[in-house]
């Protein structure tokens, strides 16, 4: 988590080590604050998701065979149907800087290190590694001093940014998506426990650890540090805004029940707790959706990145009733049984996609849906995984933006757009002066109509 001191204007709820900080409410604020906040904020603001897949996708069940509005959803993206109206389709798109233009294999470092920073990562696994500022931080550089944390980097499958994982290329191209600097790759976090306790821990570092250690023994929900200012804020609400605090709450508290399974492994480094690391992998995406969605709603942070798996993962489906991993499914040479199982991990990882947009969708803003005011980018910097291909990349945009990007369509641009093209026109709608990032070559067309 890149984290920032500043916060902007929120309500909390707080108590012995706990803070937890509650979505804008206007009747909480004080008279005359309402519309001294609309004036300052006409609009709620944007947020930013990149969802990242790996080992890239089995295409001709992902790219819709129509474009425009009346466009069709092949099987892959059929889960997606209740959200068609808040879908960009891209077609087109391609990270150049992850083939391997002279550098030999390396391909899956290269699609992880390029998909957000759109540079050719130096081929090493020492201190001479370098990529480039990702898309994530620019952003976050420009408005994180708003919010608690200025990004937040999530993860389902623990890495590392040392050591060599990929024919010669450090492990940190691979298992993250975010350079803070050229030199400078952010870890992400894995362990959904510990992101709710950053979120909603409050006070100092041990009194957050007493707390903690006192809601395990005395099994209390966080929410019950904050039962007395919870109890003081819903006098002073409108009958709208208290539905939005409780439906807010129960999140939290779902969240929590499921944090506290048992049945999840025993990590003692952290204080006895579970460490949060469901074994089945779809788990593990829907609760860091979850916590990218509560941290959204609170304002915690506006731009997130979270990582499904590891590029080049070879985390075997065994929910799925798989015995190989999904990398070496990925080389399926066409073999149907392969294939089948491929596309079987493609609609699980979209389903998990469709769970985070329901948790987005279900959030009010002012009269508009978190989704609304999010642009949320799902893909992979690989689209045949098989043959290792880097064009036409399977990659999607929910939500709008604020009104940034008009959804609902099937866009196909020219073979090789760079991918990066898309993010340069992303930065642009939310008021980020560039021009270019990495290898764009302009804006992307299109994206309103």
């Amino acid at each position: 988590m890149n984290t920032n001191s500043n916060v902007g204007r929120r309500t909390f709820l707080r108590g012995v080590g706990a803070a937890i900080a509650l979505p804008m409410l206007e009747s909480a604020l004080p008279l005359g604050a309402v519309e001294a906040a609309t004036a300052s904020a006409a609009a709620s603001p944007t947020r930013l998701a990149f969802l990242y897949v790996p080992n890239g996708v089995h295409m001709p069940n992902w790219k819709p065979q129509t474009t425009g509005t009346d466009f069709d959803l092949p099987k892959t993206l059929a889960p997606l149907e209740k959200f068609r109206q808040d879908l960009t389709v891209i077609s087109g798109l391609a990270a150049d800087k992850a083939r391997a233009n002279g550098d030999g294999a390396g391909d899956h470092a290269r699609s992880a290190a390029a998909f957000l920073t759109g540079t050719q990562p130096v081929k090493s696994s020492g201190k001479d590694m370098r990529a480039g500022i990702s898309v994530d931080q620019i952003a976050a550089k420009h408005w994180g001093h708003n919010t608690r944390f200025a990004s937040l980097e999530l993860g389902c499958e623990p890495g590392r940014l040392a050591g060599s994982c990929d024919s010669g290329y450090g492990c940190a191209y691979s298992h993250t998506l975010s350079w803070k600097s050229p030199t400078q790759p952010l870890e992400k976090e894995t362990n959904p426990a510990l992101v709710f306790d950053r979120l909603f821990g409050g006070g100092s570092t041990v009194e957050q650890l007493l707390s903690r250690q006192r809601r395990q023994h005395a099994r209390q929900s966080v929410l019950d540090f904050v039962a007395d200012d919870a109890r003081q804020l819903r006098k002073r609400l409108d009958t709208n805004d208290r539905r939005k605090v409780e439906q807010y709450l129960e999140g939290i508290r779902d969240v929590e029940r499921r944090l506290n399974n048992p049945a999840f492994t025993e990590n003692d480094t952290v204080v006895g707790r579970p460490d949060g690391r469901p074994d089945e992998i779809g788990e593990r995406i829907r609760l860091m959706g979850d916590m990218m969605a509560l941290a959204f709603a609170s304002d915690a942070t506006r731009v997130c990145t979270l990582m499904f798996a590891d590029e080049g993962s070879n985390y075997p489906y065994r929910e799925l009733g798989h015995r190989e991993g999904h990398h070496s499914l990925s080389h399926h040479r066409n073999r149907e049984e392969l294939v089948k199982q491929i596309q079987q991990i493609n609609e699980h990882h979209v389903k998990q996609l469709a769970y985070i947009l329901e948790k987005l969708s279900q959030n009010d803003e002012r009269g508009e849906s978190l989704l609304d005011n999010t642009l949320l980018v799902y893909g992979s910097g690989i689209s045949d995984g098989d043959r290792h291909r880097h064009e036409d990349l399977p990659v999607l945009v929910a939500g709008k933006g604020g009104g940034h990007v008009t959804p609902g369509r099937h866009l196909e641009y020219p073979e090789d757009t760079p991918m990066m093209n898309l993010f340069v026109s992303m930065l642009q709608g939310i008021g980020v002066p560039v021009e270019r990032v990495g290898d764009s070559t302009g804006a992307l067309p299109g994206l309103t109509v």
